[in-house]
């Protein structure tokens, strides 16, 4: 349903992306104007260079730049878009680490290492792949025209080290990973033809930002060789204004504008500044402002105070308004090239331990973008695309995207900026796994390099409001190192907060943490985590973890809730990067009888996947003074093993099993919470839930509706209730009002849906609730804990037999040693090294007979904890895979077993029911098991228990010792 708040956000955004669009469309007509001078007065070097592989390191020596090289490439591009490098082979010198080497030596991944069938599970696989200096070469022709003070050659984005020589002169190096490749090259053109020649060299040499790093790592983008986005040579002046940065000051009502100004020549030279500002929203322009300056020889740095007035509007999540200054510096009357920049009247600080902008709260709700483009290999260079992925974003709840160990290009930043999203940027590091920080090698001195390109290229964006140097940070003196950074570049550019790093440490000096204790899952607690290990409830929060610190917690990488691959989306990669992991689990599941359940395991995983995701996304708004969450991730994150964690696929799209108007209901600026002490209950018990809202809009609300209301699973209305009016100032732990409602009416087994509603905004919760009876049972059944005597005699008798496997009696080989817990995976298990759990859910018939008094959808809701809690997966190959389940449990991809959590049999002349759900321990506290062992018996009792395989009685018995 869409609301009319909703209905507003999302009118503006389709009129921003309308506007980005046409932002991209002229990129995209820069891109086309190949080999000519452009519009701008620069030489467009997009189009055909020569090409040459140096796998050798021969190239420097052997003069390379001076020879004319043989093949061809189109560029913007890279080698693999290009079709160069070499096949992949069991030999190939990945960038990544493999935490699972299996697929080098397992039987299993035989067929997968062999010439022509190569396909690699840990990640997407390149259609071609080189790793070391390649070289790219053209002619250029210098106008007679136009670059008579010099010129400057621009790589928007290079991976990684170039090297440039103009006909055979080395002009130098530059190795950013986050911002563009800049070389004068003045000495060196005069009007005419000149050999450009660069050798782009993508391996870690002496600078390592470490191998799992998302700038550079095959498990996201791909370690690729090239040069992307905007080629050109620019013409320099011999005075000219070089850096522009703008710092906005809401509370004074101006832009302080600082520049640097290159002047060449002998004598300081009298000049005059001249900025402008225009709306971009609206084309309006301000009034001048100018200021007489003396230039110095080489260089000047210049500050002018730009007065915006009064009447100007600011910029943020709801309301991103952009203005536009264009600095002119005037010599003698001569007026310069124009220097422009895009920026927003925009604040961030942090007051009382939580984040404001403009001095409003603000709650990040966010994901990661982990540089993923499947297509490409690399990320896009084009505001048009970048609007696409932060549209969907926006269209899903969110305000926020951090890029993990990267920084994307400029056009994300106009995306950004256009769209109201608010970003944390990075340092390109991931100084982990064999990489550290603060121990004296060439890294420490590269991050701040890095840094300080990144503020100089970006940091007039409003949309850049977070930082941090990179990921999850070792060495022994990281913390010193980390500190350091964040009060240097804090005390050098005040327009966005700093944190040391994502994940750790939590220190003083930072402006926020982004740290991962709050979550429902952390990394190694398995089954012993919050979702795992403690009976399902909504009612607690992260306060015991945030309290001892005073400045606002982000939490790091909240979820990384699995879902099952969806097949579908092979045909989908089209480009450079081919899903050859997925080509193996389909193999493997279609191996084991399995192919024709792909679907039904990607929708009921999925089903499960939102629900953990739901209840890690509303713990953070429960939390007071929370400062947000950063997802892993909305959309699947393809390396590290294959970590299917989002709700969307690699390319931003649906996969069928919610919608962005679901999902928004738990992540919109405005969330109705219910705090159940349980999400079970008897019908002799007292529904008592504490109902409050988390609001972050664009102003205070007063007298919104509330009511409530708890629906029937057909649809039907169980009760209603009101609240009456409520003021919703910004904030969270709003209180809404409780709800007290008696359950005695319910007579049955009966899922229910508690629906809350406050102003234009909705949440829902699903609970249970069954009949607070004592089941007997006559002989008719026969309820055992393991196949004795009795049980034999009877199923000879032709009697009815229910096994119920005590927990962690099954035989490992038998499926044992499958750790079930009632959550997805977590992240997967070849990352992790097999870390609990190792299943994904159940899938059941919700029709099936035996579930007849066990009300349930096809896949796992809050009535399975308990049976996946006390359980034991049955593995259908060690026993008939003629056997099909009552409830399946859902194997991880990577081995695709058929798991049973109950199925039937025949022994003998009688019938057998087996279940892996341990039905003898604690079951005084356990009503969701007593009502489905209910279930079961009652299935067993009537006609409709009739088992289609036998089964030989030393088969089944084989389960236990």
């Amino acid at each position: 349903m869409m609301t009319k708040g909703n209905d507003f956000m999302r009118t503006t955004r389709i009129r921003d992306v309308v506007a980005v669009l046409l932002i991209g469309l002229v990129f995209h007509a820069w891109g086309c104007r190949t080999n000519a001078v452009r519009t701008d007065g620069a030489l467009e070097l997009s189009g055909t260079w020569r090409f040459a592989i140096d796998p050798d390191d021969e190239g420097v020596e052997g003069r390379w730049f001076e020879t004319a090289l043989a093949d061809q490439v189109t560029l913007p591009g890279s080698m693999t878009t290009n079709g160069k490098g070499f096949e992949v082979d069991i030999n190939t010198p990945w960038t990544g680490s493999i935490m699972d080497s299996t697929w080098f030596t397992a039987d299993e991944y035989e067929a997968y290492r062999q010439p022509g069938n190569i396909k690699v599970p840990y990640w997407l696989q390149p259609d071609t792949y080189y790793k070391g200096a390649a070289w790219y070469q053209r002619e250029i022709t210098i106008p007679d025209a136009g670059f008579e003070e010099g010129a400057e050659l621009f790589i928007e984005r290079a991976h990684w080290e170039t090297r440039v020589w103009i006909d055979g002169n080395e002009i130098g190096m530059q190795n950013s990973l986050g911002t563009p490749h800049r070389f004068d090259i003045s000495e060196y053109v005069k009007p005419g033809k000149h050999t450009l020649s660069i050798r782009v060299d993508n391996r870690t040499k002496d600078i390592d930002v470490g191998q799992n790093s998302h700038s550079i790592s095959d498990h996201t983008q791909s370690n690729w060789n090239g040069m992307i986005g905007e080629l050109a040579i620019y013409p320099l002046r011999a005075t000219t204004i070089t850096d522009l940065q703008l710092f906005p000051s809401i509370d004074a009502h101006n832009v302080t504008a600082r520049m640097h100004v290159k002047h060449v020549g002998a004598e300081d030279v009298p000049a005059t500044v001249r900025l402008t500002v225009a709306e971009k929203n609206t084309g309006r322009k301000l009034d001048a402002v100018t200021k007489d300056i003396v230039l110095s020889k080489d260089e000047s740095a210049i500050e002018v105070v730009y007065d915006m007035g009064t009447d100007f509007s600011h910029w943020d999540e709801f309301d991103p308004f952009l203005y536009e200054m264009e600095a002119v510096l005037e010599i003698g009357g001569t007026a310069g090239k124009a220097v422009r920049s895009q920026f927003g009247m925009r604040n961030i600080e942090v007051a009382d331990g939580k984040v404001l902008v403009n001095g409003r709260p603000v709650f990040f709700r966010g994901t990661l973008e982990s540089c993923i483009f499947p297509e490409t290999g690399y990320p896009p260079t084009s505001v048009a695309e970048w609007a696409r992925i932060f549209a969907v974003i926006k269209d899903y709840g969110l305000n926020h995207v951090r890029f993990h160990s990267w920084c994307p290009p400029k056009a994300a930043f106009l995306a950004a900026d256009s769209l109201g999203v608010y970003l944390q940027v990075e340092s390109s590091s991931w100084a982990n796994q064999g990489a550290t920080l603060g121990d004296g090698k060439p890294l420490d001195g590269y991050i701040y390099d890095e840094t300080r390109l990144i503020l100089g290229a970006y940091g007039n964006h409003p949309s850049f409001v977070l930082m941090a140097y990179g990921n999850e940070p070792s060495g022994k003196n990281h913390v010193k190192f980390l500190a350091d950074f964040v009060e240097y570049w804090r005390a050098q550019d005040s327009r966005r907060l700093y944190t040391t790093a994502a994940g750790w440490p939590a220190i003083p000096e930072n402006d926020f943490n982004n740290i991962p204790q709050p979550r429902i899952q952390g990394w190694g607690q398995g089954l012993n985590s919050i979702i795992n290990g403690q009976a399902p409830a909504t009612d607690y929060d992260w306060r015991e973890i945030i309290e001892p610190y005073t400045i606002p917690t982000i939490s790091h990488e909240i979820g990384q809730w699995c879902v099952y691959p969806d097949f579908k989306e092979i045909e989908r990669y089209t480009g450079v990067l081919k899903a050859k992991n997925f080509e193996i689990f389909r193999d493997r599941l279609n191996a084991n009888g399995m192919g024709d359940l792909a679907e039904d395991f990607l929708m009921a995983s999925g089903k499960l996947q939102v629900l953990c995701y739901k209840a890690d996304i509303e713990a953070a708004f429960r939390t007071p003074n929370f400062g947000g969450f950063q997802l892993l991730d909305l959309h699947d994150f393809p390396g590290q093993g294959t970590a299917l964690v989002g709700v969307l696929n690699p390319f931003w799209e649906e996969k069928g099993y919610v919608e962005a108007s679901e999902f928004r209901q738990f992540t919109n600026t405005t969330v109705p919470l219910a705090r159940f002490p349980k999400m079970v209950y008897l019908n002799s018990e007292k529904l008592v839930v504490p109902v409050e809202v988390a609001h972050y809009g664009k102003t205070p609300i007063t007298g919104a509706a509330a009511s409530w209301r708890i629906l029937k699973q057909d649809g039907g209305t169980f009760t209603t209730g009101e609240f009456g009016p409520i003021d919703l100032p910004f904030g969270n732990n709003i209180e809404v009002g409780q709800i007290s409602q008696s359950l005695g009416a319910i007579h049955e087994a009966t899922q229910l849906t508690l629906e809350v509603a406050v102003g234009d905004y909705r949440n829902q919760w699903d609970f249970f609730v069954y009949p607070d009876e004592t089941y007997r049972y006559d002989d008719e059944i026969y309820i055992t804990g393991k196949l004795d005597d009795k049980a034999k005699s009877l199923l000879a008798q032709g009697k009815s037999v229910l096994w119920s496997l005590p927990q962690s009696t099954l035989r490992k080989e038998k499926g044992g040693d499958i750790a079930v817990g009632f959550s997805s995976i977590f992240w997967n298990t070849a990352w992790t090294r097999g870390q609990p759990p190792h299943t994904l859910g159940i899938l059941c018939d919700p029709e099936h007979p035996a579930l007849a008094e066990f009300p349930t959808e096809y896949h796992s809701n809050w009535q399975w904890w308990d049976a996946m809690t006390y359980s034991n997966a049955i593995n259908l190959q060690s026993v008939d895979e003629r056997l099909q389940p009552i409830v399946r449990v859902i194997d991880d991809w990577v081995t695709a077993r058929p798991l049973a959590l109950a199925f039937e049999c025949k022994v003998g002349n009688g019938r057998l029911l087996v279940s892996g759900i341990d039905f003898h321990q604690k079951m005084a506290e356990r009503p969701a098991a007593r009502q489905l062992l209910h279930s079961f018996v009652t299935y067993m009792k009537g006609g409709e228990f009739e088992p289609a395989v036998s089964l030989e009685e030393n088969t089944i018995s084989s389960l236990t010792e």
